[in-house]
């Protein structure tokens, strides 16, 4: 319920596709707490980060592939699902909630700049809309999700009950296997992929590359969201969309820019979201 009594709207967003096992599980949980509109790629978009489909057009088509939910597939990408479902779908009045999942396999890490799944939650947290992302560690199709259900509504009654702060989302992610030791909140683990591009040949003879790689946490800390999956425990990291880097800007006003001086004269001060002045 939300803070006003009634039953919650829930957008359910992914992208894995309109068919995957992940988001079928989100919507089976999300029915139990408010009324549910599914918006899904009609064919898998991992790895599409906050891509937009630009310069052609974008199908759009209410599905009917389980009983008594209204569903649409589309064939742009997870965040044009989350923009076509905010304009069309509900006309600018805003869900209670966006979920995005679950993904098949993990977005901890630096991996949420990649995922299609994260910057759908992205969008809805842009839109103003409280928003999560949850993902498991485990990239099976028919991947069992069962024992992530309990912790999904907890998270989001939790949310619907508290809203989030302004500009935050979720990201929550799942370690594979039923004995989970409980939530941990959690910062961003300094970790990243070990890129490789292994080189083949098509049988026309001309190379192509495959991406391969590993994945290595430089972070030592207890507190990341590597650790806790490491762990046993479902890691929850606040997400912001703002990409300043507002401990940098102090420093940058002492360099020496064209004008920078007359700026500076002026009174030309940037503030953090909080109002401290980092000028």
């Amino acid at each position: 319920m939300t803070k006003h009594g009634t039953k919650p709207t829930i957008l359910v967003v992914n992208d894995d596709g309109i068919t995957a096992t992940g988001i079928k599980n989100l919507m089976e949980v999300m029915q139990e707490l408010g009324n549910v509109v599914v918006v899904a790629p009609d064919s898998p978009q991992s790895g599409m980060g906050h891509a937009i489909t630009i310069g052609k057009p974008i199908r759009f088509d209410k599905v009917d592939l389980y009983g008594g939910v209204e569903m649409y597939k589309c064939s742009g990408t997870p965040v044009d699902c989350v923009k076509l479902a905010v304009n069309k779908i509900f006309k600018g009045k805003k869900p209670d909630l966006c979920v995005s999942g679950i993904n098949h396999g993990l977005n901890n890490s630096i991996n949420v700049l990649y995922s299609g799944t994260m910057s759908a939650a992205v969008e809805g947290a842009i839109e103003k809309i409280p928003s999560i992302g949850f993902s498991l560690d485990d990239f099976a199709a028919d991947a069992d999700f069962s024992h992530t259900k309990k912790y999904i509504k907890n998270i989001c009654e939790q949310v619907l009950a508290n809203g989030l702060p302004a500009g935050t989302l979720l990201n929550v992610n799942f370690p594979k296997g039923e004995h989970l030791k409980g939530v941990k909140v959690c910062r961003q683990a300094n970790a990243k992929w070990m890129e490789e591009f292994d080189e083949r040949t098509d049988p026309y003879k001309r190379p192509y590359y495959w991406l391969t790689g590993v994945f290595e946490n430089f972070d030592k800390g207890e507190d990341t969201d590597v650790w806790a999956l490491e762990h046993g425990y479902v890691s929850v990291v606040p997400v912001q969309f703002d990409l300043t880097a507002h401990h940098a800007i102090q420093a940058l006003n002492s360099w020496d820019f064209i004008g920078g001086r007359d700026a500076k004269a002026a009174g030309n001060k940037v503030s953090a979201p909080d109002g401290l002045n980092l000028g």
